[in-house]
């Protein structure tokens, strides 16, 4: 053929009994993107619908449209992205609009929650290190200070309704992104941070005298890894803390270590765990019994999706992390042999990373100093599950 149907006069398309309707047509920029199966399923419908027009010029409307609808039918089942925006699964994992326009758009993901999550916190120049802050209450609080430490691969976003409420009660809260996590810097391993635990310690010391925390003021500490260094970091500074307070954390050696982490310290399948940018959203809601609300959801996948650089972090983080030889430290610091200052495990029962017999078998170790408060439908996140138990029980306890 020498020409689309398409482009036939109006006069011949009114007389010529292989006239097609101009929808029917392929367009060039069609064929120019097809691939060669693709080309075969296509054509294939193409010349199907002229012989049904060739064969029946004097066929009904329903007939007409019935081939078009066929030829649009297997036209699109050729879609080389299809596994990505017809796949409900993956729509749903990464939780994109309906529109089509914007599925998979990383840009426009980012453009509609990139200034979501900041609620009560700011940017503080700690040393050579820019810290994300989040603060509630004043300095003159009656009740004394308390600091929130989140755990990985989170961030203090999940402190934000418990430190409103403690503020309203008193008391005068901070919560930092640590480094490498949330909304603070995240410098490359071995440029500046190093990314292990005495990194950590040092660049937190340095930050407490940054917020003029001068005084011993109430530690909570919560999660994996990083939440441990806040535990840790407490065994070397017992005379700056008042009291501590522990929601779902790993406290002994039988406590079991996630999936995600034995992955990231896999060569190469890390490198791609840890790139995954609904990552943190989906570690929240395996340990719980709630799928997160998608404005929730939004804040986590967000420093995931602005760069790798987060995932490049918790990557090193994990790798540089004894595990064993922290929990060890963690559960003989605490026993009643070497600490005697009041401990309070408010427990998500239903963890399910860290089942309650791990905060039972570590309050043995010290009972006279530990009270357990159970807090029921509530998982591996209280603070995010059921932010108002939690308020309660550190109210009675601090």
């Amino acid at each position: 053929m020498s020409g689309c149907p398409c482009t036939t006069t109006a006069a011949a398309a009114a007389s010529s009994p292989l006239s097609l309707p101009r929808s029917a047509c392929r367009t060039r920029s069609a064929i120019a993107n097809a691939n060669a199966a693709g080309w075969r399923v296509r054509g294939g419908a193409a010349r199907r619908s002229l012989v049904v027009a060739a064969s029946s010029s004097s066929g009904s409307k329903d007939e007409t449209a019935k081939g078009e609808k066929q030829q649009e039918e297997e036209e699109s089942e050729f879609n080389p992205f299809g596994f990505v925006t017809d796949n409900p699964s993956s729509r749903g994992a990464i939780q994109l609009p309906e529109s089509p326009a914007q599925d998979g758009n990383v840009g426009q993901m980012l453009y509609r929650i990139e200034d979501k999550g900041r609620e009560f916190g700011s940017r503080v120049k700690s040393g050579k290190l820019r810290w994300f802050v989040r603060e509630t209450g004043s300095a003159g609080a009656r009740r004394g200070t308390v600091v929130f430490i989140h755990g990985a691969p989170t961030q203090s976003y999940s402190y934000r309704m418990v430190m409103s409420q403690m503020a309203d009660a008193g008391y005068h809260c901070f919560a930092p992104d640590w480094i490498g996590f949330g909304f603070s810097d995240m410098p490359q391993p071995g440029y500046g941070f190093d990314y292990t635990e005495e990194e950590f310690h040092k660049s937190f010391d340095e930050l407490l005298g940054t917020l003029n925390i001068n005084e011993p003021f109430f530690l909570v500490v919560q999660g994996f890894l990083v939440g441990s260094y806040g535990l840790t970091w407490a065994l070397k500074n017992s005379s700056k803390v008042l009291k501590v307070a522990i929601l779902n954390s790993p406290l002994t050696v039988s406590s079991p270590v996630p999936g995600l982490f034995n992955q990231l310290r896999l060569p190469l399948f890390g490198e791609f765990t840890c790139q995954n940018a609904v990552l943190a959203e989906r570690f929240i809601e395996a340990g719980s019994p709630y799928v997160l609300k998608s404005e929730k959801a939004d804040v986590y996948r967000l420093p995931y999706l602005q760069s790798g650089a987060p995932g490049f972090a918790l990557l090193e983080a994990a790798r540089k992390a004894n595990f064993r030889d922290i929990l060890s430290r963690i559960s003989a610091g605490f026993s009643s042999n070497s600490w005697e200052k009041p401990i309070l495990l408010a427990w998500g029962i239903s963890d399910k990373y860290l089942p309650l017999p791990i905060a039972e078998e570590f309050q043995k170790g010290n009972p006279a100093a530990i009270k357990l408060e159970p807090i029921e439908g509530a998982g591996h996140m209280p603070q995010e599950d059921w932010p108002e138990k939690v308020v309660t029980a550190l109210r009675f306890f601090l």
